[in-house]
């Protein structure tokens, strides 16, 4: 049984709060290998491999998580410990100094970054919570409100595109995952869920130019052989 990224995550974070940092590194490691790591999963590899006692790979995995999020506080500070720690005091002091000009930095909202960061992770949660409560219309405007405060937050907007498309709203989800597979091309999920959208909203053609760019990169791709086999039946139909 395939296991999603959202659910390697949440595994791999169940194993640094149980101090088992080889464990949680084993679950990023296989979530890295998807393409569908984003910030907070880089973030936490870092952690586990500083607790490790692997600096130079705790620092590879913080720099990640910066490229995806720049404005990532809690990574900038730790990667100034990984820093520090390797002896580069220099470098740890920019990367200090650089947290904290951020943390003070204020968008047109006057909302700091950092809470910018807080606050659209507590909309994307209370997204979630309307969801359990089977309100998908509400989800979705939570997960657009988050992203008004994180437009940068692909994992955000990703899975805003996946509500979109359990709403029978394939013209917006496929906007959503545009953005997404063109900031992220290795994030498969999201591409191989462009092309759904994309053959949901009444376009085959580019549905099967996604499918196929992805059996072409990888051709064990199940997934990919499968949803190009149902657009060759529904096109013999």
């Amino acid at each position: 049984m395939k296991v999603s990224p959202e659910q390697l995550l949440e595994q791999a974070k169940e194993r640094f709060a149980l101090e088992d940092y080889y464990g949680c590194v084993h679950f990023l490691d296989e979530l890295t290998q998807t393409g569908g790591a984003f910030a907070d999963a880089y973030h936490l590899l870092g952690l586990a491999y500083h607790f490790l006692g692997q600096p130079e790979r705790a620092l590879e995995a913080l720099d990640h998580a910066l490229e995806r999020n720049p404005g990532y506080l809690e990574a900038q500070m730790h990667r100034g410990l990984v820093l520090d720690a390797l002896g580069r005091g220099g470098e740890a002091a920019a990367a200090f100094a650089g947290a904290r000009e951020r943390s003070v930095t204020r968008d047109e909202a006057g909302i700091s970054a950092h809470d910018a960061s807080k606050l659209a992770n507590q909309h994307a949660a209370l997204g979630e919570a309307y969801l359990e409560a089977g309100a998908l219309s509400s989800a979705i405007e939570q997960y657009r409100a988050a992203l008004r405060l994180g437009p940068g937050f692909h994992d955000l907007r990703y899975r805003l595109a996946r509500l979109l498309l359990d709403a029978g709203r394939s013209l917006e989800a496929r906007e959503e995952l545009e953005q997404v597979a063109n900031a992220r091309p290795g994030f498969r999920e999201a591409r191989a869920a462009l092309g759904l959208a994309a053959f949901l909203g009444g376009d085959p053609v580019a549905a099967r130019d996604v499918w196929q760019a992805l059996l072409a990169e990888d051709p064990t791709d199940v997934r990919a052989k499968a949803y190009l086999g149902l657009l060759e039946r529904g096109e013999s139909a």
